[in-house]
């Protein structure tokens, strides 16, 4: 009797531990598989498929296609060096080989499951003799670790040399053998790799186009298992290779798995308590993960000209590799909800190259050697939004301190290099007196407004469009808003008047203005003001998000967003009025594609002026109608059709993702 009850006493004791196991890291569970990282890239340049990475690391990982006949993760995909290279399909993979120097596994058929997860990739091959898992996760932005599980499933003792080969894609790197690790040096970047056999001595030949690592015999017993566990680095002059060599020795894989897997579903766990609640649904909890994700992908630590830690537009677009004004600031006011350090990191990323005057340029680049930073332009000011969203979140006052004067000097600027006739309203403009970068200062590349747009000099280095913008100015006034509430958090108390001053003599010359009250809707103007720029596009909704408008205006703009024949489409919110005879979502870019941005700009402007109704009806048909925001593999685009909701241009986009990010989680 006292057996029997030990044992069932042991039996609910391990289904609790069972439970316990499977609810520990329920979120991850919910949400593996969000991103598909299958594929085998061809070459260095393929770009047909997705990579993971995490910690900032400028290198990822993928899964490789089941076709495949090796055993490993392709990659690494190299941010380190040109825009973004495949190193290999796979540098480290493994082979089993026998003493008839036979494979003993065929890998082409022995896949039984492939998974990723925010946290880490694993798969698992197994044959009637042995089976095999593979997991790969980071220990830090310099460096990834992969362990190899192999379990003989026989009833026989099993012989073998675990053997690693390697082919390269790239003509520009030499290989070398140093102290016991394979090093890889680049012609093209400074960055330096390392491949380490952590718990194996290997016996390592290095070719022109790869490496081949053979570790010792291993002879396995009925049910008994070996793991191999080795490192895969990638580092930057700046950082020391010694420390992080060192770091490496003493590290564990299955507590870094363990503890990063513990540090994504507390970050999950975290964000999935904040959502609104009309998305509450698991569904999306699971597209919050994929959200998260996607920016986790971007995220690069500082590295070369890249002072602070930051986050891409896009990885997976070969000339994204940079971080740019407006995407910087939309990325720190929704990454501040799960890191508030890299946050502030994203702000000061841009303030590094704040020039005297208070100019911030359009973009910057680890290596200008590829792509110089852009100095011709820079971009709306939403800089103070994002500094005073970061402090809703950490409530971290020394950075307030810190940025409130580059702040004020970058504000200063528009109205000393971009108010033509200095009178208080400003324009869009460029540093080198070109129309194209004028554009691209709107962010609003190709916008219909801008068709008939001219250039106007102010001063050495700056230069007006002829036309005064509406969103610009609402931007202007809301920064203005932002910097008296900085002013009051630091006790500025005759600052915080000046602001509120300004904002109010700003406000009226918006609201009479830019206004139309024929259509309901504000446009841009002649210099002079007298003038519309009549095109219906999404800067005329910017108002309500700098809450700028009065509650009439609002009223009209909010019947504009909901009429099917303008802006209320299958998914909602174009930047063009679906009525306008230039509405071209397919090739336009600007021209009637939705953006996330500005989306959540309009659908935020509602909520403001309370129309919570009709902003959750608009946030509920954007996220269910763009292809695939919510089906699990499909990435986050840059653009999406507004009548059929396909999905445009770059895949894994930031902003995208930090604007549904900040469309599903209460401020």
């Amino acid at each position: 009797m006292y057996k029997k009850e030990t044992c069932y006493i042991l039996l609910f004791f391990l289904l609790l531990q069972s439970s316990f196991a499977q609810s520990k890291f329920s979120n991850l569970e919910l949400s593996k598989n969000n991103l598909n990282y299958k594929g085998n890239p061809e070459n260095a340049k393929d770009r047909k498929s997705l990579a993971f990475s995490d910690k900032g690391a400028w290198f990822a990982f993928g899964l490789l296609e089941p076709s495949s006949i090796q055993a490993g993760f392709s990659g690494p995909f190299l941010m380190t060096e040109q825009n973004g290279v495949w190193l290999s399909s796979s540098f480290l993979s493994i082979h089993l080989i026998d003493d008839k120097k036979q494979e003993i596994i065929n890998w082409k058929t022995a896949l039984t499951s492939q998974n990723s997860y925010n946290s880490h990739l694993e798969q698992e091959f197994s044959n009637q003799k042995v089976s095999i898992k593979q997991e790969l996760v980071f220990s830090s932005g310099h460096t990834a670790i992969q362990k190899t599980s192999i379990t003989n499933t026989s009833s026989e003792n099993i012989t073998f040399t675990p053997t690693f080969k390697s082919d390269i894609y790239l003509n520009n790197l030499e290989l070398s053998v140093e102290e016991k690790a394979v090093k890889i040096v680049s012609s093209k970047s400074n960055a330096i790799g390392y491949v380490q056999f952590i718990n194996e001595d290997s016996k390592i030949d290095v070719t022109k186009s790869g490496f081949t690592a053979k570790t010792s015999q291993l002879v396995l017993k009925p049910n008994e298992t070996k793991e191999i566990i080795v490192s895969q680095t990638f580092i930057f002059p700046q950082y020391d290779w010694k420390k992080e060599k060192e770091s490496i020795s003493k590290l564990k894989f299955d507590s870094v798995l363990e503890n990063t897997k513990q540090e994504k579903e507390n970050q999950l766990s975290q964000l999935i308590a904040k959502k609104k609640p009309s998305y509450k649904g698991s569904e999306y909890s699971v597209f919050l993960a994929k959200l998260v994700l996607t920016l986790q992908n971007n995220t690069r630590i500082a590295a070369e000209g890249l002072k602070h830690a930051g986050i891409f537009p896009s990885y997976h677009y070969e000339w994204f590799h940079g971080f740019w004004a407006w995407d910087s600031w939309k990325h720190a006011a929704a990454i501040a909800h799960v890191d508030s350090n890299l946050a502030e990191n994203q702000v000061r990323a841009m303030f590094d190259f704040q020039e005297p005057n208070g100019f911030i340029p359009d973009c910057i680049y680890r290596d200008t050697l590829i792509e110089p930073n852009n100095y011709r332009n820079t971009k709306s000011p939403l800089t103070a939004w994002a500094v005073w969203e970061i402090y809703k979140q950490n409530k971290n006052v020394d950075f307030v301190k810190e940025m409130y004067p580059k702040l004020k000097k970058y504000h200063a600027w528009w109205y000393k290099d971009r108010d033509h006739d200095q009178d208080g309203i400003c324009e869009f403009g460029s540093t080198d007196g070109t129309l194209v970068a004028g554009k691209w200062e709107s962010g609003m590349d190709n916008a219909v407004r801008f068709d008939n747009s001219k250039v106007l000099k102010n001063s050495e280095n700056a230069y007006s469009l002829d036309q005064e913008s509406v969103d610009l100015n609402s931007f202007l006034y809301a920064e203005k808003n932002y910097l008296a509430q900085m002013a009051k958090v630091l006790k500025l108390a005759d600052e915080q008047k000046k602001w509120k001053r300004e904002s109010y003599t700003l406000k009226k010359q918006i609201q009479t203005q830019f206004w139309d009250a024929s259509t309901g809707w504000f446009y841009d103007t002649s210099l002079d003001g007298k003038t519309f720029v009549k095109e219906m596009g999404c800067e005329g909704f910017l108002p309500l998000w700098a809450e700028v408008a009065s509650r009439k205006q609002a009223r009209a703009i909010k019947n504009n967003l909901l009429n099917p024949d303008t802006f209320n489409t299958f998914v909602p919110l174009p930047t063009l009025a679906k009525n306008n005879p230039k509405f071209n979502p397919a090739n336009g870019y600007w021209r009637g594609p939705i953006w996330l941005d500005q989306v959540y700009f309009g659908i935020n402007g509602l909520e403001k002026y309370g129309y919570k109704t009709e902003a959750n009806l608009l946030t509920k048909k954007l996220i269910h109608n763009t292809e695939g925001a919510l089906e699990k593999g499909k990435s986050i685009r840059e653009n999406y059709h507004p009548t059929t909701g396909k999905g445009l241009e770059s895949q894994n986009f930031s902003w995208s993702a930090a604007h549904f990010l900040l469309l599903l989680l209460n401020n």
